[in-house]
């Protein structure tokens, strides 16, 4: 089987360059950033230049972790990761082999600026492979930018991730589109150099390889343009599977959906693409709401269900919906944590 290196070769939306640490860009970058034009050009040119768009940190922790006939994967939106001791133990608690995470800061004022998913994994004895997303040239949206006056970035980066305590064997970023939506539609301070994307990984499991991948789909968009990285998705995944299991998750943005439905498919074309290249994702969602408001009062209702679980050739149960919060009841993120039951068919 080809490692995802050679399968992400002449592929622009595929790339599976390993590094041990994510270079950051320098103070010139930011100063350039700030002062070029919002056109998608400028957004191009400048994003060539950041090798942290183009490679995957990647760092394995030797550990013997050892399941039985089955695997427990969730899926959460971290809102930054901005609460580690909290996060800790909402992950631990889940029991999770394998997490999709969306939205973890590395080098951002409003995270401490800390290596927010490099910590996580280091407490739970995980894995990880991360990628960024957008690197910020702000401190972030119109509340963080308050909460943080006067701060800096010492990176900027904005990412997803995944990690397993299980092996991982190889991992590869897919590109879900091309990138200067939130620069050329740089709405409310918030400029971003960047785009969606998904972080897959193989792991190895008690019965065998499967594919797990970590998925952010935009959220300044429609049911069309959800449609067009869903297919993006599907593509890539197909190229880097070769057969191999897989389940996907994360955060779909899927916020036309009417709360309670079991019927997603009437409403989201994406939900009919993963049906028709195999998907099901019945059995691994609970179909409860995935957001909830901040200590601060946002977001208000109503909620949607935006993240979702899908699988493929393995059957899912169990699924739950858990309330992202500390012991004390507040919350750590503005999404829950999901998670199902994995087995082999």
């Amino acid at each position: 089987m080809k490692s995802f290196l050679d399968l992400a070769r002449g592929d622009r939306n595929l790339l599976a360059a390993a590094v041990q640490a994510l270079a950051v860009p320098s103070a010139t970058f930011f100063d350039e950033a700030r002062a070029a034009e919002p056109t998608q050009t400028e957004h191009d040119r400048l994003a060539a230049t950041l090798p942290a768009l183009s490679t995957i940190e990647v760092v394995r922790t030797a550990n013997d972790a050892s399941i039985g006939d089955g695997l427990v994967i969730a899926a959460w939106n971290a809102e930054r990761l901005k609460y580690h001791a909290p996060s800790v133990e909402l992950i631990r608690k889940s029991d999770a082999d394998i997490l999709l995470l969306t939205e973890a800061d590395l080098g951002t004022a409003r995270a401490g600026n800390r290596h927010t998913v490099a910590d996580l994994a280091r407490d739970l004895g995980m894995s990880y492979a991360f990628g960024v997303e957008f690197v910020e040239l702000g401190l972030g949206d119109s509340r963080e930018r308050e909460w943080h006056k006067g701060e800096t970035n010492a990176a900027g980066f904005h990412g997803n991730a995944l990690l397993s305590r299980l092996p991982l064997l190889d991992a590869a970023l897919i590109r879900l589109d091309d990138g200067g939506t939130w620069w050329t539609d740089a709405k409310d301070g918030q400029g971003r150099i960047g785009g969606r994307m998904a972080i897959a990984a193989k792991i190895e499991t008690a019965f065998g390889p499967i594919l797990a991948v970590s998925v952010h789909l935009e959220s300044k968009t429609d049911i069309a343009d959800r449609a067009r990285q869903t297919k993006r998705l599907i593509a890539a995944v197909e190229k880097l599977a070769d057969g191999l299991p897989v389940v996907l998750g994360g955060d779909f943005n899927t916020n036309i959906l009417p709360e309670g439905s079991r019927e997603p498919e009437a409403h989201e074309p994406l939900f009919g693409l993963l049906a028709e290249a195999g998907y099901h994702w019945d059995a691994a969602n609970d179909f409860a709401l995935t957001q909830r408001t901040r200590p601060d009062g946002t977001p208000q209702p109503p909620f949607a269900r935006l993240d979702w679980l899908f699988t493929r050739s393995l059957s899912a149960s169990d699924a739950m919906t858990v309330a992202a919060v500390d012991a004390d009841g507040a919350a750590i993120s503005d999404h829950e944590l999901i998670k199902a039951h994995f087995s082999a068919l």
